[in-house]
């Protein structure tokens, strides 16, 4: 899930705000008591038992596996490789390379609806703190021809593990349900650009559109194995932006003789921010983080030109769209104040990274629900505020040309001794895209059991 955190204290290190320290209590009081009180629920205990078994046997060192091998976007060739192996091993028929690195494995059951259920594959270029005897140490050569380390630090290695459990269980109780399941091994998620490669190769025209779509995420803060979901908006849109200041450089001690871009573009990020603070309705979410500014060589050279990158959040299309489009205005406007000519004026070019707002389909969560709350013994719905603006471009299967109703749903990924110390407000859990970050690998088993319960839910009752 792509984020703004690159970087974390050490996970014991760290105090919680005392606000954040009781909303993770609430977490854990709140999971316990579930967790307590699921014996009097009539869950079904040999699908339980079931993915326990899995896990032990295979499941856990297949886990182990993904964390120590990870991959950059659209370089995932041993990560594909072994799903693909670990899908066909449950007989299951698998198409690789659509959409680069992608690939689609097909089980197909009798008549009924078709349901996609996806896992992102893509590590992230960080260099592994988390501690763990298990950490990576692997490296790669990106697009950029760099030498770079390259960890699992926002949980794809338990999506895809997660992937292959539900397809056992699929596969194992296919007197239990009908239809056609299509299995999506994602590459590139953390550039968010990976499912809309996969669709711009054909995804739906070659496998068909599905008629609803499954995708989970872990999430570090919260309790291991705790199964969560919400209605609605789950994850924001996200836009890459790249500004180029130009202006009219010179000697440092002669300003008056240029157009300083290292001024014009300091005007432009205080400028950016006024869009979301008095341009915006501040009921509707929207966010401008200016994630990079970099100009000039030397103390007493004023540049020609900055160069400057953003991202921008937004939580409609709506507003996506005005956010982008005052940007262009302010950077054009900017640029004529500081007595720029029109051929100088900034370039505004939304770049290579980009997704739509992710929607959870009301009508799919309601079906399924039921089957949740049965199956866990509490209500997984979500009703209070999301903690931020991250994106997931899951919101591609869902929210462009066909308008597939879809399910995200997260789980709870730390481990209950550092869960403890987080409630208590002693700790801090590492954060997603940080060198810190570790989950419990656990929480797999309780990402198998939610993803099969709801494929068959959606398979049976559409």
């Amino acid at each position: 899930m792509l984020s703004n955190n690159t970087s974390n204290p050490p996970a014991l290190a760290c105090k919680l705000p005392r606000k954040a320290a009781r909303f993770a209590l609430s977490l854990a009081v709140m999971f316990s008591g579930l967790v307590l009180s699921h014996s009097a629920q009539s869950a079904d205990t040999s699908l339980k038992s079931d993915i326990s078994s899995y896990y032990d046997s295979h499941l856990s060192d297949l886990f182990l596996w993904f964390h120590q091998h990870p991959e950059l976007g659209f370089l995932e060739q041993e990560t594909a490789a072994r799903l693909a192996a670990e899908l066909r091993g449950l007989g299951i028929e698998v198409t690789e390379g659509v959409g680069s690195t992608g690939l689609v494995g097909m089980i197909e059951n009798g008549p009924g609806p078709l349901v996609l259920v996806r896992a992102d594959m893509d590590g992230l270029p960080i260099l592994e703190d988390s501690g763990l005897s298990y950490a990576s140490r692997n490296r790669q050569i990106n697009f950029s021809g760099e030498d770079v380390p390259v960890m699992h630090a926002c949980g794809h290695d338990m999506h895809m593990t997660t992937l292959v459990g539900t397809a056992k269980m699929l596969m194992d109780n296919r007197d239990a349900w009908s239809g056609t399941v299509m299995l999506v091994g994602q590459p590139a998620e953390e550039i968010i650009n990976g499912a809309k490669a996969m669709l711009e190769d054909g995804l739906y025209q070659r496998f068909g559109v599905p008629d609803y779509a499954i995708g989970l995420h872990v999430s570090s803060g919260a309790p291991s194995g705790m199964v969560t979901v919400r209605e609605g908006i789950v994850q924001s849109s996200s836009d890459s932006v790249d500004i180029k200041v130009r202006g009219i450089g010179g000697h440092g001690a002669y300003p008056h003789q240029t157009i300083d871009p290292i001024y014009v573009s300091s005007q432009l990020v205080i400028a950016l921010q006024g869009i979301i603070s008095r341009q915006i309705n501040p009921l509707t979410p929207a966010v401008i983080t200016v994630g990079s500014f970099q100009g000039g060589s030397k103390h007493n050279i004023i540049s020609n030109e900055v160069n400057l990158q953003l991202t921008v959040r937004a939580d409609s299309e709506e507003t996506r769209n005005e956010v982008l489009t005052r940007i262009r205005d302010t950077a054009a406007n900017i640029g004529r104040l500081n007595g720029l000519p029109d051929d100088l004026l900034p370039v505004v070019r939304m770049g290579f990274e980009s997704t739509p707002t992710n929607i959870n389909d009301s009508a799919a969560v309601a079906k399924v629900l039921p089957a949740w709350q049965e199956q866990f013994g509490y209500d997984p719905l979500l009703t209070s505020q999301r903690p931020g603006m991250g994106a997931e471009d899951f919101a591609y299967f869902t929210q462009t040309e066909h308008k597939v109703p879809g399910v995200f749903f997260s789980v709870g990924g730390t481990p209950p001794d550092l869960m403890r110390e987080v409630a208590s407000g002693r700790a801090s859990a590492p954060q997603h895209h940080s060198a810190f970050f570790r989950i419990d690998p656990n929480s797999v088993k309780a990402g198998v059991e939610a993803m099969y319960t709801a494929a068959v839910e959606l398979l049976n009752n559409p």
